[in-house]
């Protein structure tokens, strides 16, 4: 029950975030037609869609590691047993994958508070507000480390279907 949630979870928000690029794309369709054949470039339309592509990349960690999409080095443990290759998967996650996901949940908290505290805004002819971005990084991390938990019992309840086992 849990796997499931923390699975619908991460499926739903990677879902919706991956309409971002749809928007993205449109602001820099808009941006280019208005500099090209209308000589009025907006001034808002690089720092619009680089912060939205922010959100795009680093929402989608959690989704990322569901659908097994990230990158992986399998060319040291591909010739191993089912077996020796799940023992060495979850030591990857206690050794690797979760200090990184702890340190950077913990990290990106403290940097999102402090850019709220101070209102934190960007630099030059449009000042958007840099904490939401921030604010995503935190829950980025919260989706990419329940997703970690999530495939590590997977690996360890034997439900991974497709997971290393020679697959």
């Amino acid at each position: 029950m849990l796997l499931k949630i923390i699975d619908s979870i991460n499926e739903f928000v990677g879902r919706a975030v991956s309409l971002i690029a749809i928007v993205f794309a449109g602001i820099i369709i808009f941006d280019v037609i208005m500099r090209y054949f209308w000589h009025d470039p907006t001034r808002w339309a690089f720092d619009v869609t680089k912060q939205m592509y922010g959100f795009y990349f680093i929402l989608l960690g959690g989704y990322a590691l569901k659908h097994k999409a990230h990158v992986r080095v399998d060319l040291l443990i591909e010739r191993c047993s089912p077996a020796v290759q799940k023992v060495l998967d979850l030591l990857g996650y206690l050794v690797f994958f979760f200090p990184f996901a702890w340190v950077f949940m913990v990290r990106t908290h403290a940097f999102a508070m402090r850019s709220w505290s101070q209102g934190e805004v960007t630099y030059g002819s449009v000042q958007l507000p840099v904490y939401p971005l921030k604010m995503a990084m935190f829950v980025a991390s919260i989706l990419l480390l329940m997703q970690g938990i999530s495939e590590f019992l997977k690996i360890l309840l034997n439900r991974d279907k497709g997971h290393s086992n020679g697959s």
